[in-house]
């Protein structure tokens, strides 16, 4: 994937929910998140898988997130950790997303984010860091329609700023609990 046809990307999928709405005739897709016990902050605790391009075999680690949203129906703010661990290789993501929300229904909600990434590696003895520019996907889940408890799925591509603009893809999936807000 060439970098320009990320921005092309980004900018579809901001518009779909909007464009979905419009063509269907219904009401466009509006937060429901402004309810007495919305949660002030979402923990997002699970699992990560990351595919650099240039090959090798995927990792696997766990993920740990916390989410706020600032300015209702406008914007989210995601800064999570990945640390991946092996043999030989030693890796800390660390990423801090600006992310749309959209609520599909009181129960199912889907944010297209972007942000930096920061990655700090040790291999062989050597460490190095590296920053990257992050483009994900987050399909948020609330079973009971309150958003107190739920799953998440969030598919990210990543665009390396370092020699070589190393490119990769990933998925993150795990728990959500939400932490209401105080009365």
């Amino acid at each position: 994937m060439r970098l320009h046809t990320v921005p092309l990307l980004t900018a579809a999928l901001w518009c779909c929910p909007a464009i979905f709405a419009q063509e269907t005739g219904s009401a466009p897709l509006e937060s429901h998140r402004d309810t007495p016990d919305d949660p002030l902050v979402i923990l997002e605790v699970g699992a990560a898988t990351n595919w650099n391009f240039a090959g090798g075999a995927a990792t696997f680690a766990p993920n740990l997130a916390a989410e706020c949203t600032p300015i209702e129906h406008w914007l989210e703010l995601e800064a999570g950790v990945t640390p991946f661990y092996t043999r030989t290789l030693t890796e800390w993501d660390t990423d801090f997303l600006f992310k749309k929300p959209w609520d599909i229904s009181r129960k199912a909600e889907f944010m297209v984010g972007v942000g930096p990434q920061w990655a700090h590696v040790r291999q062989g003895g050597k460490a190095s860091n590296s920053f990257s520019g992050e483009l994900a996907g987050d399909f948020m889940f609330w079973p009971s329609g309150r958003h107190h408890f739920g799953w998440f799925l969030e598919p990210a591509y990543t665009y390396s700023f370092a020699g070589g603009h190393q490119q990769s893809i990933g998925m993150s999936a795990g728990l959500l609990i939400g932490f209401r807000k105080r009365k």
